[in-house]
């Protein structure tokens, strides 16, 4: 129940989800150049802040002046045996996989790289960070995601010089401080979570790019010309064996990762300061219409709608074995032909028990035609193993006379 509860949930975001990301993914193709790699790597936070607010609590918001239809579901439907495998549970299945795989790149990928401990190394680490040499890297790396190791390839003496060197321990300590190997943990596992959705991994490799280019920038800021070309010819040699796969850990990443640095270093200077105040009073006004769009409109008492087909929701199985009853309050528009639209729990009791049946009957609900249709209307289905059922009103409901 609670598998086939997360999943729905997940279904019904995924639409603004994925706009969510493909915005993300063109500004980080194309406003880099405006808006600069670390003021777009931050809007990442709009992402989950966005999501938050377009699933706050309906219960949190007052309800005024509505009328509340109620109907009484009981179990007069037989039973039937559910066959074959639900969606849900696949997803479950595929998902744990993928977990499960990435756990095992990761372990097998630390144990190939058979460190070898540097104990004698000049350059300049965060404090309590241990430095190791590996033959088995080509570029340098940062691995564990709470505790940071610093890899380094066998001959890094003789690929690297040591003003390189500097540069490059600079933006390996970047990564460090900042704990950024922890931040694409975190980063990882909702991305797997959407593995079903392909923007989810396309915005995870734009974040990923975005991380290296937002190091680059605090790196190179107030260098010289000469430390700039130094950089960018160590980049060149570290683009060739860079590891990929479902990977947590900083490194250079790939060939053409590397050519979008090469080349934000070559445009790196002043942004635009109207473009980037633009773009956050655009974000403002859509985290404004995602809490706005929440809040419900009153309907004035002359409304009497009433549907002209009703589906009702088979009575769930495993309730009715269980002898539990309840109620479900849900909220749904109208359109002008019709048709339901946009239907959602607005409170539940208990809790994910009767939400998916009542949702799934509700969105076959056909209304009688009107100009202007309706929105936010509200019903309450009342599942009851017998025809009585206690006043179990899930929302204050608040009459208004002359």
């Amino acid at each position: 129940m609670v598998i086939q509860t997360g999943f729905n949930w997940l279904i019904e975001q995924q639409l603004l989800l994925s706009i969510l990301f493909c915005g993300f993914i063109l500004l980080e193709r194309f406003g880099l150049k405006a808006l600069g790699s670390r003021f777009v790597y931050k809007l990442a936070w709009l992402l989950p802040a966005a999501l938050v607010i377009a699933n706050l609590p309906n219960a949190i918001k007052p309800l005024q002046n509505s009328n509340i239809s109620h109907y009484l579901i009981t179990p007069n439907q037989p039973f039937t045996n559910e066959v074959g495998i639900s969606w849900a549970l696949m997803y479950a299945l595929i998902t744990a996989g993928l977990l499960i795989a990435s756990f095992i790149t990761h372990t097998r990928f630390v144990k190939s790289l058979q460190l070898t401990e540097l104990t004698q190394f000049e350059g300049t680490l965060t404090a309590d960070v241990k430095t190791y040499i590996s033959q088995h890297v080509a570029t340098p790396m940062v691995i564990g995601i709470l505790n940071s190791k610093l890899v380094l390839p066998s001959n890094y003496n003789a690929q690297f010089d040591k003003a390189t060197l500097a540069l490059i321990l600079e933006h390996e300590n970047v990564h460090i401080k900042r704990k950024d190997n922890l931040t694409n943990a975190l980063i990882l596992l909702p991305t797997i979570l959407l593995w079903f959705n392909p923007l989810a991994w396309a915005c995870y490799a734009s974040m990923r790019r975005l991380q290296e280019l937002t190091c680059d920038e605090r790196v190179l800021a107030n260098k010289t010309t000469q430390q700039h070309i130094l950089y960018s010819k160590a980049l060149i040699s570290c683009a060739e064996n860079a590891p990929t796969g479902l990977m947590a850990y900083s490194h250079y990443g790939d060939k053409k990762t590397m050519l979008q640095r090469l080349t934000n270093i070559k445009h790196s200077g002043k942004h635009s300061k109207f473009a980037k105040g633009g773009l956050l009073l655009v974000a403002a006004s859509m985290l404004s219409g995602l809490a706005i769009a929440k809040q419900p409109e009153a309907m004035t008492k002359e409304d009497h709608i009433s549907p002209t087909m009703r589906i009702e929701p088979p009575y769930p199985k495993q309730a009715a074995q269980q002898g539990i009853s309840g109620s479900v309050v849900l909220k749904y528009d109208i359109t002008p032909n019709g048709e339901t639209a946009n239907v959602s729990v607005v409170s539940a009791k208990p809790e994910a028990i009767f939400d998916r049946e009542a949702k799934k009957a509700l969105r076959q609900w056909q209304y009688k035609p009107s100009s202007m249709g309706y929105q936010n209307v509200l019903v309450q289905l009342d599942f009851a193993i017998n025809n009585e059922v206690a006043n179990t009103d899930l929302i204050e409901r608040i009459k208004v006379s002359h």
